[in-house]
């Protein structure tokens, strides 16, 4: 594999580091919890992307997508994460917007599509439910249908970011009858709609990122179904298969490595010698620094693929596996080195106004903690060795 960049992908580069040093909101460098953002902080640059034609470079050109060779995505990847910009949200971009070019009727493309890209619409995914997470087949929210609507009753959870948005897209029970996969449908649901109730939980670093959302005899026109009645399963693979492969987060890995390199420089060890020093953290930190190599030529595998027409494979659950390991070992090692700086909460809140430390250290912890569930979500880490032993191994 060839990683030296031509000298018109370098131009390429130039040209995206200037745009985004030219045009990212200068309110929004430095924030890095999603607790210190607004709504209007989340979109800002995703309209800003939208207006350049650049918010969904995966996407087919049809569709508003640029175009963009395997390498440029790279390239944009690794200087969007450069520049620690706010990533236009997963929900529209990389979820539900390839389900509906994919599956979509063209009156749902063109009713739809348009306001993913200019990022004027919010997306929030209805799947998880208690007692049906991992096992996502086990959903019981029933869908009845009644002439040209659907009537929703149920409950999602750990919906995240849902007390923001416009839409979302929940998977529904619409026969109870069939197997588990086989009575499924994947609904679009106006948050607004009559029946619809969110409650933030809070987390143990303090935020409200996700919810409890309630159904209480929502009506969803037939028309807002992606795909056959009781065929949604096949979009919630769909679905997933592109949502993992983006959880990787190899190139905003690479940029918390730097950062935690820096912190191993400020900080002193007991021995007096600065922590970068130390033979056993630097060993730890060496095969962060391996693995993430590894991950990042599987990336670039999958990127090529995706560029040759074929969507994620496989390679989806080992990204989603191996890139979450190494966003917990990252937040483990940064907690090690800031050490008794670590507060649980962001300085400035509550009894932690004046709690001591470097500014490095202020995040260190909520972070930590917020990402016990990278390895979780978008299926748990143990499902997705299962889709690997099966796909692969035949077992």
């Amino acid at each position: 594999m060839d990683l030296e960049f031509s000298p018109e992908e370098i131009a390429f580069r130039d040209e995206v580091r200037a745009f985004i040093d030219a045009n990212y909101p200068k309110h929004l460098k430095g924030k890095v919890m999603r607790e210190d953002l607004t709504k209007e902080d989340f979109l800002v640059w995703h309209k800003i992307l939208g207006k350049k034609g650049w918010s969904v470079p995966a996407w087919p050109v049809e569709y508003g997508g640029t175009g963009w060779t395997a390498t440029q995505r790279y390239i944009w990847g690794e200087e969007n994460a450069r520049a620690e910009t706010i990533p236009p949200l997963p929900f529209g971009v990389s979820m539900v917007g390839p389900v509906i070019y994919t599956f979509g009727t063209p009156e749902q493309k063109q009713r739809f599509l348009p306001g993913i890209v200019s990022g004027e619409t919010w997306w929030c995914q209805g799947y998880s439910e208690p007692g049906a997470g991992s096992d996502l087949a086990s959903l019981k929210t029933r869908a009845v249908r009644e002439g040209d609507y659907y009537i929703v009753n149920g409950q999602k959870t750990w919906t995240t970011l849902a007390q923001h948005a416009d839409w979302g897209f929940f998977l529904v029970r619409t026969d109870p009858d069939a197997k588990q996969q086989e009575g499924i449908s994947f609904l679009l649901l106006d948050m607004k709609s009559p029946g619809v109730s969110v409650r933030p939980i809070k987390l143990l670093d303090g935020g409200v990122e996700v919810n409890d959302v309630f159904l209480d005899n929502v009506k969803v026109p037939v028309d807002q179904r992606i795909y056959e009645e009781n065929k949604g399963w096949t979009c919630a693979k769909f679905l997933l298969a592109h949502e993992r492969s983006g959880i990787a987060g190899v190139a905003r890995s690479k940029r918390n490595v730097e950062r935690l390199k820096s912190i191993a420089k400020s900080e002193i060890g007991d021995d007096g010698k600065p922590l970068i020093e130390d033979e056993d953290f630097r060993r730890k930190l060496s095969e962060v620094e391996i693995d993430l190599a590894a991950l990042e030529m599987t990336e670039l595998r999958v990127l090529a693929r995706e560029q040759a027409g074929r969507g994620p494979g496989v390679e989806s659950s080992l990204l989603k596996i191996k890139g979450t390991e190494i966003q917990q070992r990252l937040t483990e090692l940064t907690m090690e080195a800031v050490g008794n700086y670590a507060q649980p909460f962001p300085r400035g809140e509550g009894d932690n106004e004046f709690a001591a430390g470097p500014d490095y250290a202020n995040h260190v912890a909520p972070i930590y903690y917020n990402w016990r569930k990278v390895s979780i979500f978008g299926g748990s880490n143990e499902i997705q060795r299962n889709i690997i032993a099966k796909m692969v191994m035949g077992f």
